[in-house]
């Protein structure tokens, strides 16, 4: 005799639940457990805590609501999350731990479109493209004025070899291009494989002529890119972020942009975010800013819906989990 579906039910923001789980993968859940009709508003749980009573899975994305001891008390048969987004530290509380709950996310499909972005700005990066196009729109093109790299045998610096880093140092990995990273816990053996030479922060920003950020937000890590970092900079180098604003040193930065008109900054993430009305982010002309968009937006959202139903079918079949986060994980993760 077959065991009962597993009761489940879909929680988070109202705007992103259709986007990372659309009706065909909706109807794929639903085939496979039963799957409550309603989306559960996370910041409005309470409201619907009658359908969290039974539920045992619970498929998220953005605003999956805490899960500390009023929510767990709320769904007392919880067994496991399956997180459609990235990070999971805004919701996975020790107690979650603690009774022995599952949670699984889909931060390596996020990396995905981060890692495609990163490879793109690093290659108009490589050109100066940003420093052409101030200097078309000023009308005083000179390619004397400026050392461009190029994409061949040029120098490119990952901050950090996480599930980004190594997408991007991959993607890197097809080019003529030299891959430098700093990692203090990267393995040298496999990045000697992957053609990365590991080297320090130090040496990785004076030889770049690309740096590409995509450490995580720690207190070890707030403000480790300061003054001193960006001003050993290549001449005509660009720095890029896709990380978090708050590992750089966004006042050094402001001041070495001011004194270095030949250094761009491309910034996807800042501190706060967005910047304030005066920051000075906003009107220099060496920094390319936009809205938090390297990580999953449009369609590339049901991505991750993707791989957290792949992830629940080997949850059902008991086979090892592919994404599974781990308290211990938790501690090196943005």
């Amino acid at each position: 005799m077959s065991s009962p579906l597993k009761k489940a039910v879909l929680v988070g923001m109202p705007h992103y639940l259709p986007k990372a789980f659309p009706d065909h993968l909706r109807d794929e859940i639903g085939k496979i457990t039963s799957l409550h009709p309603r989306l559960i508003d996370g910041a409005k749980w309470r409201d619907d805590a009658q359908a969290l009573a039974d539920v045992e899975i619970i498929f998220a994305t953005w605003g999956m609501p805490a899960l500390d001891a009023e929510f767990l008390a709320a769904a007392p048969r919880l067994q496991a999350v399956f997180y459609a987004a990235g990070s999971v530290k805004g919701f996975a509380k020790p107690e979650a731990y603690a009774r022995g709950i599952v949670i699984s996310s889909a931060w390596e499909a996020n990396a995905v479109p981060v890692a495609e972005y990163s490879l793109a700005t690093i290659l108009l990066g490589l050109k100066a493209f940003w420093w052409h196009a101030r200097q078309m729109r000023d009308g005083t093109f000179s390619h004397a004025k400026t050392a461009i790299a190029g994409a061949y045998h040029s120098n490119v610096g990952l901050v950090s070899l996480g599930a980004i880093g190594r997408r991007v140092a991959a993607h890197l990995s097809r080019l003529e291009v030299n891959v430098l990273a700093y990692d203090p816990f990267a393995d040298p053996a496999i990045a000697a494989k992957a053609g990365v030479t590991l080297v320090s922060l130090e040496e990785l920003f004076a030889k770049s002529d690309v740096v590409s950020i995509h450490t995580p937000w720690l207190p070890e890590t707030e403000k480790m890119i300061n003054g001193s970092l960006l001003r050993s900079m290549r001449q005509g180098a660009t720095l890029i972020n896709t990380s978090r604003g708050a590992v750089i040193d966004e006042a050094d930065l402001c001041q070495v942009l001011k004194e270095r008109a030949d250094l761009t900054a491309v910034l996807d993430v800042t501190h706060p975010e967005p910047p304030l009305p005066d920051s000075p982010l906003l009107t220099l002309e060496n920094v390319i800013l936009t809205p938090h968009i390297a990580g999953s937006i449009g369609g590339e959202i049901a991505r991750m819906g993707d791989w957290m139903l792949g992830e629940f079918d080997r949850y059902l079949e008991g086979q090892p989990l592919q994404h599974a986060i781990s308290q211990e994980m938790l501690a090196r993760m943005a």
